[in-house]
């Protein structure tokens, strides 16, 4: 199996901080991200990573190198911003098997092995998404699904507070979700690739997870784990 993880953003939220540190290669709890994610990819078997890159991306590879843990790293840079979706079909030149994972490169979660999304990923579906239960989906937006799973509508960011499941940036891709690319190189996941799926599923957990977009979020992360 191969696995994505996105991580050619500027990460301006995070501040002076990502200016001279790639988002994947900071610290939780003494580990980078990029080890923590790996962890969660052995459990299903990665032979592969392709790291989707663009900003720092020199400083990325430097630090990693080829492979990590005897685990073979393609990179694939972006010459230009290509946001979420650009950067999943560009890095699926190298994509030779199906499916395939696909993670953000600044989510961090606890207790939930990928193994349960292979379990629940079926050929003829495009995809299987990670839903996480949050208090409070305003920063976020919120998924609405059948109860067999299968996708049906992505809510925008509401206005009051409110509970819900949000879209975790946790994959299971088949193949076909190239079906769904429009034809230009610059698009986004969520509003570009998602609205034209018809058989995107989640897979639904109540496990700790967090995004490291800002320092208040990146020191949280600290005593999630």
């Amino acid at each position: 199996m191969q696995a994505i993880i996105l991580c050619g953003g500027n990460a301006t939220r995070l501040g002076a901080a990502a200016k001279q540190t790639p988002k994947l290669l900071m610290k939780v709890k003494g580990r980078s991200i990029l080890e923590w994610q790996f962890d969660f990819l052995k459990e299903v078997d990665v032979q592969e990573l392709i790291l989707a890159t663009g900003h720092l991306h020199d400083v990325l590879r430097n630090s990693i190198g080829d492979s990590y843990e005897d685990i073979p790293i393609r990179y694939c840079k972006e010459d230009k911003k290509l946001d979420t979706g650009g950067a999943i079909k560009k890095s699926m030149q190298y994509i030779q098997s199906s499916p395939f994972f696909v993670l953000n490169g600044d989510v961090l979660w606890r207790n939930f092995p990928l193994k349960k999304m292979v379990v629940t990923f079926r050929e003829n579906m495009d995809g299987v998404l990670m839903a996480v239960w949050v208090d409070d989906t305003r920063p976020y937006g919120q998924i609405l699904s059948t109860e067999t799973g299968r996708v049906t509508a992505f809510l925008e960011k509401p206005t009051a507070l409110q509970s819900g499941y949000i879209n975790a940036g946790v994959y299971l891709f088949n193949n076909t979700i190239a079906h769904g690319f429009p034809k230009s190189d610059v698009f986004s996941l969520s509003y570009d690739v998602f609205p034209r799926l018809e058989n995107l599923y989640v897979l639904k957990t109540n496990t700790p997870w967090i995004d490291i977009g800002s320092p208040e979020r990146l020191q949280a992360a600290q005593q999630l784990f």
